[in-house]
């Protein structure tokens, strides 16, 4: 049985492996929120505690992540923001040395060096950045060696609306233009960059719009729709693949919680309707709807997804920490 929508019918599938993907990432940015605030309290410190620093969750823009990297595959390049959990988990990031990481344990994804802002995983291409939009450039040269070599794998640059005003953003565009790079450019709009609303600091009511000022396609997704981010990424995703050069990809989307953990978010007026637009939810009941779902398949996506969590926290509370005499240990000199 399959979902159907005005464009296209998708596999049942497709719809399911979608929404496994969703609740997996949102029941491990969960479990990461709980052990975060576990003993930060009663005074909020954010040096304080086992997992120490700013954490920025990604609840809410699961969709983006889901749908984009259901077409992706282990030698695909992914680059994401200091926001990164949702698409590193959408692209097969290991889960557990991904929680490792986050502890800053030695079993970590880098050795606990990182931190939950640079997360790099050479299994499947995946690397992120805490500086903005400078996840860009580094997809540009793994796209340019893509093509060098042949084949057809893709690059994919995860970025934010707050970056496209950023001069890495302009800059990576054209050059992927003017080399028809095998690269998508994928801007997650959640309203906010940190405190600033998004019409207070970018001029055009949609990134995609830009596109066409580097001569590549843009479209852009409303609603905060997996299944529209499914079908709007695989058309730039195969153009991609085909040699036909780059797209950039805007998806309307919902930052749930606060810019980090720790964040009052005095400044948004929108938060009472936060909890309603909860995209996980709002996809499980059309699935019931459809008959794609039922409550005992929904029931058991969840107990899987809390196991897995569960395995991965347990691996990185159990990976010693760093020796402090080999802190230069895995980095450069």
């Amino acid at each position: 049985m399959a979902f159907a929508t005005s464009e296209e019918v998708l596999e049942a599938a497709v719809c399911v492996d979608l929404y496994r993907t969703m609740v997996r990432i949102r029941s491990f940015e969960e479990r990461i929120r709980s052990e975060y605030h576990a003993d930060k309290s009663p005074g909020f410190d954010i040096g304080a505690g086992r997992i120490p620093g700013e954490m920025h969750l990604a609840a809410g823009q699961e969709p983006v992540a889901a749908g984009v990297c259901a077409h992706l595959r282990p030698s695909d390049a992914v680059t994401a923001t200091h926001r990164p959990h949702h698409v590193a988990i959408a692209h097969g990031v290991d889960m557990a040395k991904m929680a490792a990481e986050i502890f800053g344990r030695e079993g970590g994804l880098g050795h606990g060096r990182g931190g939950h802002m640079h997360l790099f995983d050479p299994a499947v291409h995946f690397s992120c950045s805490g500086i903005i939009a400078e996840g860009l450039p580094p997809a540009l040269g793994q796209a340019f060696a893509f093509r060098h070599r042949g084949g057809d794998d893709v690059a994919v640059a995860v970025t934010g609306e707050g970056a496209a005003n950023q001069g890495a953003f302009h800059e990576s565009l054209n050059l992927a233009a003017l080399w028809r790079l095998p690269v998508v450019f994928v801007v997650e709009d959640n309203d906010w960059g940190i405190s600033v609303a998004r019409p207070a600091s970018t001029a055009v009511a949609s990134n995609a719009d830009r596109a066409a000022g580097y001569a590549m396609p843009g479209e852009r997704v409303e609603n905060n729709d997996v299944e529209a981010v499914y079908r709007a990424a695989g058309r730039a995703v195969a153009r991609a693949r085909a040699g036909e050069g780059p797209s950039l990809l805007e998806v309307h989307t919902l930052r749930m919680w606060g810019h980090f953990e720790g964040d009052p978010q005095t400044y948004r007026g929108d938060l009472a309707t936060v909890e309603d637009r909860d995209p996980i939810p709002h996809y499980r009941d059309r699935l019931l709807e459809a008959g794609i779902l039922d409550e005992g398949s929904v029931e058991q996506i969840a107990a899987d997804a809390a196991a897995e969590v569960e395995r991965a926290v347990a691996f990185a509370v159990a990976s010693p920490e760093p020796d402090p005499a080999a802190a230069t240990s895995y980095v450069f000199a």
